[in-house]
């Protein structure tokens, strides 16, 4: 599994029980952990099945931009 340089948001939902780990530069690129780092983990993991799952569509990858600017 090739290491991500996309930005993940990280929070503790209470809804779920569970850690989120979001990365809006990929839409709809989510996991969840019971910890901190199996949310980091899993998402891990879910970066690369949605990088693979787009390049199979034919679709453009986004370049990781680093840390977003949130106004």
């Amino acid at each position: 599994m090739k290491e991500s340089k996309y930005e993940i948001i990280i929070y503790w939902s209470k809804e779920d029980n569970s850690f989120i780990a979001e990365v809006p530069e990929l839409a709809g690129c989510m996991a969840d952990g019971n910890s901190y780092m199996e949310a980091v983990q899993n998402v891990q993991v879910v970066i690369n099945e949605w990088i693979d799952a787009a390049l199979s569509l034919g679709r453009t990858i986004p370049e990781p931009k680093g840390k977003l600017m949130y106004a």
